[in-house]
């Protein structure tokens, strides 16, 4: 067995916020993931985020502590939800950056998958694995296309039926604007170990939506603007100055039937180390017929 059936007091290192969507029971939910104290990764599915009192309301990389069962409903090993209830979370320690992010990358990089095809493998064999870090060989290109600008009309309707209320501000009756829909779409196209072709997968990242939307509404409702600002975090600073890696993970829906049934559910993104100084002049070669092979960066 990957966990427990059953877990009290559970430390969970949280890392993973996808973007919110409706529910017809939770008002919206999120999916949430992160690592345990031993660094197996761990989901936590139904959160009602917004729904959480405001003092408990995690950000990523903070550590919660709460009790968690096994979520029958779900095959995948490492879905879980609350035993007691959201109302259980306690709000621990929150991880920084500091030291070149090193206390994050305690778990983050504790397993890191380098192929997409062994990790798919993974996924469709008794294992059922849904969670994991991959470093890509290479990022290609970050690619933004359009996609329906409202929720499904059923979606539309369960949330008008519910009465939301927002418990993030003081006191109680402040109506809770209802979530807004991405109108676009956002994928990364890459290379893995063995790959011919490149892949393209989608990004359910939380940071990337908000990012659009804070863009959107300071920039006078430019979605022009809100995208070259999404791609210019996202590929310009991320591949360029960050050392990238996805947190993946799967859906329910598509993981026994989809070829590839894993989208990137959150970035994790480092800066990049400097070469040592000897590394950064270029070698003499004193005879034609050698050569001087300098390590790639992730051997150093």
């Amino acid at each position: 067995m990957y966990l427990p059936y059953e877990m009290r007091d559970a430390r969970i290192l949280i890392s993973v916020k996808t973007s919110p969507l409706p529910s017809s029971k939770y008002e919206e939910l999120v999916c949430t993931a992160g690592f345990l104290s031993d660094g197996k990764w761990i989901r936590l599915y139904p959160i009602p985020f917004r729904s959480l009192p405001y003092q408990d309301q995690y950000k990523k990389y903070h550590w919660i502590t709460l009790s968690v069962i096994r979520n029958t409903k779900d095959f995948r090993p490492e879905s879980y939800r609350p035993l007691i209830g959201v109302d259980d979370i306690r709000l621990g320690e929150h991880l920084g950056t500091e030291n070149n992010w090193e206390e994050r990358k305690k778990y983050a990089l504790r397993e890191v998958f380098t192929s997409m095809k062994s990790l798919i493998a993974r996924a469709k064999g008794d294992e059922r694995k849904s969670l994991a870090t991959l470093k890509p060989r290479e990022i290609i290109d970050f690619i933004i296309e359009p996609t329906e600008r409202e929720w499904k009309p059923e979606w539309q309707d369960w949330l008008l039926q519910l009465n939301l209320f927002d418990r993030n501000t003081p006191g109680e009756g402040n109506r809770r604007k209802v979530v807004p829909k991405l109108p676009y779409k956002y994928f990364y196209r890459f290379l893995t170990e063995g790959d011919r072709q490149p892949r393209k997968i989608m990004i359910e990242d939380w940071e990337l939506g908000a990012l659009f939307w804070k863009c959107y509404y300071q920039y006078q409702r430019d979605e022009t603007y809100a995208n070259e600002q999404v791609k210019k975090k996202f590929f310009d600073e991320f591949v360029a100055k960050k050392d990238l890696y996805f947190f993946l993970g799967t859906t329910q829906k598509y993981h026994l039937v989809s070829p590839n049934p894993f989208i990137i559910i959150g970035v994790f993104y480092p800066p990049k180390r400097a070469l040592p100084a000897q590394l950064k002049r270029p070698a003499a070669i004193s005879d034609k017929n050698e050569s001087v092979t300098q390590p790639p960066l992730f051997e150093l």
